[in-house]
């Protein structure tokens, strides 16, 4: 493969960011990624990183992640939110050279931990983020289902 860079995201980047949102996904969500680019690219959210991953000018992953303080006592740490690799350049190394860019600039914005959530049947994403060290934690996520009220 030729060689990678991590940058952080632009404007245009956004159509490449959208067409590798839809792989392996069930709806197209334009509307959210431009929220999210308006967020994090245009106004540059203080504390949050949207960076993607490009070869020979061809957008090829993104990551997206922010700094999260005090939710239910917790002290402040990273979250990462959305990222996805294209499928022709999977198990490159892609993945692992943006979670470790967002980590280290996650650590420059002054914390010590990383979180995030996967949906336990994504077990590519599953073993994904376990392969680079992430391990549960010590909060467990609750949900209950409220369409019939």
């Amino acid at each position: 493969m030729d060689q990678i860079t991590i940058r952080n995201a632009v404007l245009s980047d956004l159509e490449a960011v959208i067409a590798l949102d839809l792989v392996g996904v069930s709806e197209e969500k334009p509307t959210y990624w431009r929220g999210i680019f308006d967020r994090y690219v245009t106004a540059g959210k203080d504390g949050g990183f949207f960076l993607v991953a490009e070869t020979q000018d061809e957008v090829i992953g993104f990551i997206v992640g922010e700094v999260r303080a005090w939710e239910f006592g917790s002290p402040p740490c990273g979250w990462v939110f959305a990222m996805g690799v294209s499928p022709q350049t999977r198990e490159q190394g892609v993945g692992e050279l943006m979670f470790q860019q967002m980590c280290e600039r996650l650590k420059k914005a002054g914390v010590t931990i990383v979180r995030t959530m996967v949906d336990r049947e994504n077990k590519l994403t599953l073993s994904f983020f376990r392969s680079q060290g992430l391990r549960t934690g010590r909060y467990i996520e609750l949900e209950k289902s409220i369409d019939g009220l």
